[in-house]
Order: structure tokens, then C-alpha cells, then sequence
């Protein structure tokens, strides 16, 4: 058989040594739960092992006085690689007691091991060969992939927790020997560790049961609140539909009032027309009529001039409803355009409700124009009724002075029948002018009776305007209602979307941590012998956080703090520290996360 090489199997010896020695340290403090001191025997070890590992391969300097053969140097020259350690260098310089390279890189192991970054100091070193070439030999273990093996292996130490006091020790005359007997186990001690990880592993995993069958039934209950959602939305929409049909029927009797004002204007157009008739015929009246009547005529000019001021009045406010009419389709055309775009979706309906609201108003504009119209038209009848009784009074004087015509046509006849030949000719025209006289009554007759027909006809139409005004404004009562309904619709839809978004992230959690659940079994199992001794409070007893005393509820979940075991709401444990029980960062609440801290900043030097 081929000899093996002396080297290679002290590197293979010393690298299964640091492997018991980390993995013996790891575990046992782990089980011990607290930060580890210089007294402790697996730490002790560990140094040990570092130490003979550092010194494999270390090349023999020759002095004036002895041979010269420490792993100072090499560990000085972190330092240089690694601008952090400077701290650590400057620290074990000024310590009094050291007075030797050896009891110097011991410190210096030490305080490494405190701050948690042996393995990256040692990782620079091992990076630069060359340099490491002027202290080790080719065969060195540092120079070899042992070395990286080893550093790969001192990262499991950032779990530990140590408070080392390297002031009083004497690390100069300290020898270091090698325990084997700790790393050496009967088969009994083997059986009943398997035992005991066993068990544990059996109360993990009861635990891990229970956590499914809770989440299990939040899932089923979240899934029937979804359900019951679902039925809720499809409600709405079919509300939204009748909404809608609503909005069909409104447009259409929008139309309906456009058809109507079209008719009021075309009758309004006509009345004006009979209206320029009538005063035509009144002016030709007026116009073979005696002087006496030349004031009748100037305040029936007055009268006309009024008129077509009220005419050029109607005239405008029909323009103007002309115009509003334009509006109005233009504001109907982009409600049906809307609609068509943006039947789908809650934020089109928002838009086509304002501008129904907009229509409205205009709606409402408009008949309070159309009231205005009416007082106007109720203004203007109150006109022609003075007119009337004027007309009325005029014909009562013309017919008094016919009385007194006829009195004093007796009077002549008895007192001047001496003077008949005389007076036959003034009497010639006398009957003249009563003819003319009774033709005018005849005809101020029949304008009277053509003013009353007039009146007749503009009393209905204020009765047709009056009752399309208590249509209009049942109407806009009903959109008001309308509206109200709709805006509470509005109010519970948004309600019900809070919830469904709630219960949308309480889902999600609830996913996440399903698909954490997973991941955490292999962290419980590498816990489990502290995970014995915490005692976890139920989830039924826990209805308030510990610390901020708020409620749980499916938006604010419940949190077993890792470290005290209490229950906590997601923003006082979103913490993740490593804990001696677990190697991996966990949850931790807020108090133990400050106690955590300042236990660390304690330890450090």
C-alpha cells in the first residue's frame, strides 16, 4: 500500500477537529441559552483547536537569541486587508497584561469572536496567498482548501453570543492541550440524545398540526366571506343595471320635455302672431276714429311699444332656451357616449352621475326660467286686463256722451222747431256721426270679444304650463331620491371593497405564512431543545396585543414572540434577531428586541 502523505492527514485531522469543536460549541450553547463566558470548557476548546489549526505550517523565524514561531503575524497582517480591524489590533496592543506574540493573537481570537467576524478576517487572509506565502509553508492547512473549509465553518459561530474578559486572563503562559474525552460519547449517551430529539421533534411537529388546522379553518371561514362578498357584488351590479335603466328612462323623458318645450314655443310664436294682428286692427280702428280717441291711440302705441319689448324679451329668453336646448343634447350625447365607454366600471358611473347632476341643475335653471316666463305672461294678462277696462271705461264714456248727444237733441228738437231748416243739417250730421259712432262700438265689440277668446286661450296654456311644471318637478324629486339611493349604493360599495381589500391582505398573509410555515419546520427542528423549555401562550387566550393593548382582528394578526413566548400584533414584533435557540434571524417583540440589543452592546469591549 501507498504511504499517505504526514501533512495531508494532519490538515484532514485538524479540520475534523474544528468541525466536532464548531459543531460541540454551536449546540452546547445553543442548550445553555445565555451568552457564553471565558469559563465555558467547549469554548476553551474551540481556541485550542484555532490555535493549532493558525499554527500548521507556520514557518520558523530565526532571532539573535531563540528560534521565533507565532501566528501574531499573520493575524497582524489583517490589519491591512481589512480596514475594520484596526480596532481589534489597537485594543490588543494597549492590554497591559500581554507581553508575548502568542498571548497577543489569543486576545486577538477572542475579541474577533465577540465581535462576530472571525470568519470575514480570516477569509481576507486566506484570499491573499502570496502574502500569506512569507509566513506559512506550502503545506500549510492555511494554504490548503482546509483553511477555506474551516472559515466556511466559523460563520455558524455568528449565532453565539460571548462576553469574554481578556483583561484579567493570563493568555501569555496558557498551554494549549487538546480535550478529546469531550468529543468522545458512549452508544447510551447517543441513545437518549436521540431520544430526547425524538420527543421534541414530536412536539414540533404537534405544534406545527395545530398551526395547520387554525390556518385551515381561517382559510375556509376567509373562503365563505368571499362568497358571501361575491353574492354581494353581483347584487350591486344588478342594481347598477337598474340604475342605469333609470338613466335610459330619465333620458327619454328629457326628450319628452324637449318635444314639449318645442310646442310651447311653436304656440308662443302663434300667440305672438295673433297678438300682431290684433294690434294691427286696433291701429286701423284707432285711425277712423275721432280725435277724442287720439289719446286712446298714443297709450295704445305705448301699449305696442311694450309689447314688442316683452316680444323682444321672449324672443331673447326663447334663444337662450334655444341655446340651453343645444347644451342640453351636446351634455346628452356625451352622457350616451360615457355610458357606452364606461359601463364596466364604478368610475363611470361616478362620471355619468355628475353629469346627471349637471343636467339637473340645468333642468332646474330651466324651469325656473319658464317661471320667470310665467310670472312675465301672468304680468303681461294683468296688462291686457287694464287694457280691457280702459277700452272698458272709454266705451261708457262714449256712451254718456251719447246720452248727452240725445238730451240735447230733444232739447233742440223742442226748443228749435221754429229753427227745423237750420238745424236739418247740423242734425245730417249728428246721425252721421252717431253711425260712425255705433261702428265703432260694433267693432270695439268684437275686439273685446277677441281679447276674451285670447284670454281664454293663454289662461289654458298657463294651465297646460302649470301642470308640466308639477310634472317637472315630480320629476326632479324622484332623480333626487334617485340620487340619494345611488350615493348610499356608492357608500356600501366602498364599504364592502375596505373589507374585501382587508380580507385580500389577511389571504395573503395568511399565504405567506403558510409558505413560511414550511420553511420554519427545519429552523423548529434545529430549535427544539430550547423550544422545550419556552411556553408558548394559546392563540385563543391572546385577543389583545401585550404591548399596544390593541385588538386582533383578520387585519391585524396575531405574533408568538421567539425569545418570551408572548403574543404580539405584526407592528410590536417585526424584529428578526438571532436567537441561541435558532441559528437564523426570527420574530422578536419590541421589548425583548431592546433587551436582546443591549445585552449585546454590553458584551462587546
Amino acid at each position: 500500500m501507498a504511504t499517505k502523505d504526514p501533512t495531508a492527514v494532519e490538515r484532514a485531522n485538524l479540520l475534523n477537529m474544528a468541525k466536532l469543536s464548531i459543531k460541540g460549541l454551536i449546540e452546547s450553547a445553543l442548550s445553555f441559552g445565555r451568552t457564553l463566558d471565558s469559563d465555558y470548557p467547549p469554548l476553551q476548546q474551540f481556541f485550542v483547536v484555532m490555535e493549532h489549526c493558525l499554527k500548521h505550517g507556520l514557518k520558523v523565524r530565526k532571532s539573535f537569541l531563540s528560534y521565533n514561531k507565532t501566528i501574531w503575524g499573520p493575524l497582524e497582517l489583517v490589519e491591512k486587508l481589512y480596514p475594520e480591524a484596526e480596532e481589534i489590533g489597537a485594543s490588543v496592543r494597549d492590554l497591559p497584561g500581554l507581553k508575548t506574540p502568542l498571548g497577543r493573537a489569543r486576545a486577538w481570537l477572542r475579541l474577533a469572536l465577540m465581535q462576530k467576524k472571525m470568519a470575514d478576517y480570516l477569509r481576507c487572509l486566506i484570499i491573499q496567498r502570496d502574502l500569506l506565502s512569507e509566513f506559512y509553508e506550502y503545506h500549510a492547512l492555511m494554504m490548503e482548501e482546509e483553511g477555506a473549509v474551516i472559515v466556511g465553518l466559523l460563520v455558524g459561530l455568528n449565532v453565539i453570543d460571548a462576553n469574554l474578559c481578556v483583561k484579567g486572563e493570563d493568555l501569555d503562559s496558557q498551554v494549549g492541550v487538546i480535550d478529546f474525552s469531550m468529543y468522545l460519547k458512549n452508544e447510551e449517551d447517543i441513545e437518549n440524545e436521540r431520544d430526547v430529539q425524538i420527543a421534541a421533534i414530536l412536539d414540533q411537529k404537534n405544534y406545527v398540526e395545530e398551526l395547520n388546522r387554525q390556518l385551515n379553518s381561517t382559510v375556509s371561514s376567509l373562503h365563505s366571506r368571499v362568497d358571501s362578498l361575491e353574492k354581494s357584488n353581483t347584487k350591486l351590479i344588478e342594481e347598477l343595471a337598474i340604475a342605469k335603466n333609470n338613466i335610459i328612462k330619465l333620458q327619454e323623458e328629457n326628450h319628452q320635455l324637449r318635444s314639449e318645450n318645442k310646442l310651447i314655443l311653436m304656440k308662443t310664436q302663434q300667440h305672438l302672431e295673433v297678438t300682431k294682428v290684433d294690434v294691427e286692427t286696433e291701429l286701423q280702428t284707432y285711425k277712423h276714429s275721432r280725435q277724442g280717441l287720439d289719446e286712446m291711440y298714443n297709450e295704445a302705441r305705448r301699449q305696442l311699444r311694450d309689447e314688442s319689448q316683452l316680444r323682444q324679451d321672449v324672443e331673447n329668453e326663447l334663444a337662450v332656451q334655444v341655446s340651453m336646448k343645444h347644451e342640453i343634447e351636446l351634455a346628452m350625447k356625451l352622457l350616451e357616449k360615457d355610458i357606452h365607454e364606461k359601463q364596466d366600471t364604478l368610475i363611470g358611473l361616478r362620471q355619468q352621475l355628475e353629469e346627471v347632476k349637471a343636467i339637473n341643475i340645468e333642468m332646474y335653471q330651466k324651469l325656473q326660467g319658464s317661471e320667470d316666463g310665467l310670472k312675465e305672461k301672468n304680468e303681461i294678462i294683468a296688462r291686457l286686463e287694464e287694457k280691457t277696462n280702459k277700452i272698458t271705461a272709454a266705451m261708457r264714456q262714449l256712451e254718456q256722451r251719447l246720452q248727452q248727444a240725445e238730451k240735447a237733441q230733444m232739447e233742440a228738437e223742442d226748443e228749435d222747431k221754429k229753427y227745423l231748416q237750420e238745424c236739418q243739417s247740423k242734425s245730417d250730421s249728428l246721425q252721421k256721426q252717431i253711425s260712425q259712432k255705433e261702428k265703432q262700438l260694433v267693432q270695439l265689440e268684437t275686439d273685446l270679444k277677441i281679447e276674451k277668446e285670447w284670454r281664454q286661450t293663454l289662461q289654458e296654456d298657463l294651465q297646460k304650463e302649470k301642470d308640466a311644471l308639477s310634472h317637472l318637478r315630480n320629476e326632479t324629486q324622484q332623480i333626487i331620491s334617485l340620487k340619494k339611493e345611488f350615493l348610499n349604493i356608492q357608500d356600501e360599495n366602498q364599504q364592502l371593497k375596505k373589507i374585501y381589500h382587508e380580507q385580500e391582505q389577511a389571504l395573503q398573509e395568511l399565504g405567506n405564512k403558510l409558505s413560511e410555515s414550511k420553511l420554519k419546520i427545519e429552523d423548529i427542528k434545529e430549535a427544539n431543545k430550547a423550544l422545550q423549555g419556552l411556553v408558548w401562550l394559546k392563540d385563543k387566550e391572546a385577543t389583545h396585543c401585550k404591548l399596544c393593548e390593541k385588538e386582533f382582528s383578520l387585519s391585524k394578526r396575531k405574533h408568538h414572540c421567539r425569545n418570551c413566548g408572548e403574543i404580539f400584533c405584526n407592528a410590536c414584533s417585526d424584529n428578526e434577531l438571532p436567537l441561541p435557540s435558532s441559528p437564523k434571524p426570527v420574530r422578536v417583540c419590541d421589548s425583548c428586541h431592546a433587551l436582546l440589543i443591549q445585552r449585546c452592546s454590553s458584551n462587546l469591549p
